[in-house]
């Protein structure tokens, strides 16, 4: 199945969005490591840019967490390597939520 062709005003539209949708999530994940905002109000907000994030990306937005610890919990908790934060059941949103609860 091939892409459908685009003008030129069409692929520079797409690229812009793709351009602030990025923008958006670095900056999310920003507040994530300031501690502006909480993991849980990223969980359970249907709104947040992190939704469609990897939940493994997020986790090493916190301060205090690289790979091998959001491996670790990630493994702890029973959330497979290529989850998405949208994807996640509701045990396991209540775990990573009482994990890093302020």
């Amino acid at each position: 199945m091939s892409l459908p062709a685009m003008t030129d005003e069409q692929r520079a539209e797409t690229l812009e969005k793709a351009a602030a949708a990025r923008k958006e999530r670095a900056a999310a994940k920003a507040d994530l490591g300031k501690g502006t905002t909480t993991l849980a109000a990223v969980l359970y907000d249907e709104a947040s840019p992190l939704q469609g994030a990897k939940v493994s990306e997020v986790l090493r937005a916190l301060p205090g967490i690289g790979n091998a610890k959001a491996a670790s919990l990630m493994t702890e908790i029973g959330i497979r390597a290529n989850r998405r934060v949208k994807g996640l059941g509701k045990v396991q949103r209540k775990a990573l939520a009482e994990r890093f609860a302020a």
